[in-house]
């Protein structure tokens, strides 16, 4: 396969330098600028070309010649604008075992150190962009990987991205994780018993799955697979569990000792 060369104009703010590139190459495209470090472009299936004018264009999906745009501003001068690092806060477990809960009392406990925080609610999204969506499997999976998308949004733009989510299997999660840059993930298992949540029931789900009314109903008649490398595990220990407030401050625990609370 012959390479070809593409000249990229320089400007006065980035300066630009020659790459080579195949016409069709798959995987993996890489654009190198003199003074702004590296912009690497990794995707499922990426092929790259360029047309008659050198501009480098790709296919993902079943999305075909397009090209990604590059802004002078980056995600690390976001970062310091908001003076903290961008990652996604991923919280799962069982229906009932305080994911919401826990969510919004992180929430405002990072707000009230000053911090710049959005939280994707599982319900929430549901009510508008996976409104489409079902609870069956491939569903499941596509509202999965829609929220782990905009979640690697959020944490671009140097927001501390709070995703609280059944997430019922490991692979959908692996996957969110593989979006993001090693350590922006931080995967927080709700570590809270089938019976300690069905005795909650705050939407009444248990009640209706164990009477047949709803099917696929997790932990009841379809399986929620349990992290095996979480980053941070919230027990109920000893008959007893921890309050809201305690477990948010035990991720901002870990947030403070990873350096994400400061730029």
């Amino acid at each position: 396969m012959q390479a070809s060369q593409l000249q990229w104009a320089s400007s006065p703010k980035l300066g630009a330098e020659k790459i080579e590139t195949s016409s069709s190459c798959s995987k993996l495209g890489f654009v190198s600028f003199k003074r702004r470090g590296s912009f690497v472009v990794k995707a499922m299936a990426v092929n790259l070309s360029s047309d008659k004018n050198g501009s480098l264009l790709s296919s993902i999906g079943n999305s075909t010649n397009i090209q990604w745009h590059q802004c002078l501003v980056k995600k690390e001068d976001r970062e310091n604008l908001l003076k903290q690092k961008g990652c996604v806060i991923w919280i799962t477990g069982l229906s009932g075992s305080g994911k919401s809960t826990v969510a919004c009392a992180l929430s405002g406990s990072l707000y009230s150190r000053g911090k710049l925080v959005y939280v994707l609610d599982g319900d929430n999204v549901r009510h508008g962009l996976n409104h489409d969506l079902s609870f069956k499997a491939e569903d499941r999976a596509e509202n999965i990987r829609r929220i782990g998308e905009v979640a690697k949004l959020f944490a671009d733009a140097g927001v501390i991205c709070v995703a609280s989510v059944i997430s019922p299997y490991r692979r959908d999660r692996d996957a969110c994780r593989a979006l993001l840059p090693a350590g922006e993930f931080i995967e927080v298992f709700m570590d809270i018993p089938l019976d300690v949540c069905e005795a909650r029931d705050p939407k009444g789900l248990y009640k209706l799955a164990r009477a047949g009314k709803i099917k696929g109903f997790t932990g009841i008649d379809d399986p929620y697979e349990s992290p095996l490398n979480c980053e941070i595990a919230l027990k109920h220990k000893e008959g007893e569990c921890m309050s809201p407030c305690e477990m948010a401050e035990e991720v901002i625990s870990y947030l403070e000792e990873k350096g994400f609370l400061q730029a």
